[in-house]
């Protein structure tokens, strides 16, 4: 199985900036074939997609995160990063990574960290 770790999660002040880190380890065959992604949820809410970035290094961003937040990935040391600006009170949330296999007779697996805490706040 992939195994993907969070890291960079912290408390950060409105205005402020984090980096998150993703690292992938495990059954890695090709890393950059994977579809990498970082969702957000908190308690009571379902989990919303942030920022994504295909193999092919497309990227795309929920609304609330245009113009803030930049999604990154780094092949050769198996890694995808989230870079957070101008941080809000309501992004507050736990950050999951994802990773999305390249799909194979229409099938594809998609893997989760278990999660960094982030926490804006005054």
């Amino acid at each position: 199985q992939v195994q993907l770790v969070e890291s960079g999660g912290g408390l950060v002040q409105p205005g402020g900036s984090l980096r998150l880190s993703c690292a992938a380890s495990g059954s890695i065959k090709i890393f950059s074939t994977y579809a990498m992604g970082w969702y957000r949820q908190t308690p009571g809410k379902q989990r919303e997609l942030v920022a994504t970035i295909s193999s092919g290094g497309n990227t795309s961003y929920a609304d609330s995160a245009k113009g803030r937040f930049t999604i990154s990935r780094d092949n050769a040391k198996n890694t995808a990063a989230l870079q957070m600006n101008s941080l809000k009170p309501e992004d507050t949330a736990v950050y999951f990574c994802n990773a999305r296999t390249l799909a194979v007779m229409k099938k594809s697996n998609d893997y989760w960290g278990r999660g960094t805490q982030v926490t804006v706040s005054s």
